[in-house]
């Protein structure tokens, strides 16, 4: 993958997969460390899958025999001087941290987390997405429940309107607070 954006989108749609209902996505940047994780509520993984979950060979997919998203977010943030780490219980959810050096030769560009953010929507309206950026105190927040509230029963939050303002949404808030840091 060559934004990590796209490694954000795998991740979140393997919870998607595994019946989470809140998907929970933060980007915390201080000084020049960058950590994207993903938390969600879903069915979890058992410890002898979790141990094989960064082997590009293990997978759960049934259509083909390799699961790359995993092994690449992995190699992505090691590549950099990063570090990166997964954690899941069966029935509790799953917790994937990667942490990125960002003056590092090696790290990708960011990619637009709002196509991100509106294509995981889209895929999964009745999931709750929360998105959490945080660069060196500069904050934002978003929420598809708020969302939700704001439309309420009349306009579904995956119309094709809501979708395009929330991808300019958020796009536009990412790249306020990031000020050109992250490319």
């Amino acid at each position: 993958m060559r934004e990590l954006s796209l490694n954000i989108l795998d991740i979140a749609e393997n919870s998607i997969k595994a019946g989470a209902s809140i998907i929970d996505i933060s980007l915390t940047l201080r000084g020049k460390l960058l950590e994207i994780s993903v938390r969600d509520n879903g069915c979890g993984m058992d410890a002898d899958f979790l141990a094989k979950v960064t082997d590009p060979f293990t997978t759960s997919r049934t259509t083909r025999k390799v699961g790359l998203g995993i092994p690449l977010f992995k190699m992505a943030a090691e590549m950099t001087g990063g570090k990166f780490e997964i954690s899941s219980k069966k029935g509790e959810g799953t917790l994937t941290k990667a942490v990125f050096v960002i003056d590092s030769v090696d790290f990708m560009p960011m990619g637009d987390i709002g196509d991100t953010m509106g294509a995981l929507i889209m895929h999964a309206p009745n999931v709750s997405f929360f998105l959490n950026v945080d660069f060196d105190g500069r904050v934002y927040g978003f929420d598809t429940m708020e969302i939700k509230d704001v439309l309420g029963d009349d306009v579904a939050i995956d119309a094709v309107e809501v979708i395009d303002f929330i991808k300019r949404t958020v796009k536009e808030n990412f790249d306020n607070i990031n000020g050109g840091i992250i490319l």
